[in-house]
């Protein structure tokens, strides 16, 4: 599952996570997510935020081996 991060304040939707404040069930792909879906950070819409790269995700997966 992909995460996406919001290019003004840096909040990370996870589409594993979901956004359970909102109402949005863990599984939920961004794609999906309602037109009106604000960043819970910022209130931004969904047209601020940024697919991570993949490359940074298998960094960040290696990281949490480590933890």
């Amino acid at each position: 599952m992909a995460r996406w991060v919001c290019s003004v304040c840096d909040y990370e939707y996870t589409e594993e996570a979901g956004d359970p404040a909102a109402g949005i069930p863990p599984g939920t792909l961004f794609e999906d997510l309602p037109d009106d879906w604000r960043c819970p950070g910022c209130s931004v819409g969904k047209e601020a935020f940024v697919r991570a790269s993949e490359e940074e995700e298998e960094v960040r997966a290696d990281e949490e081996d480590y933890l």
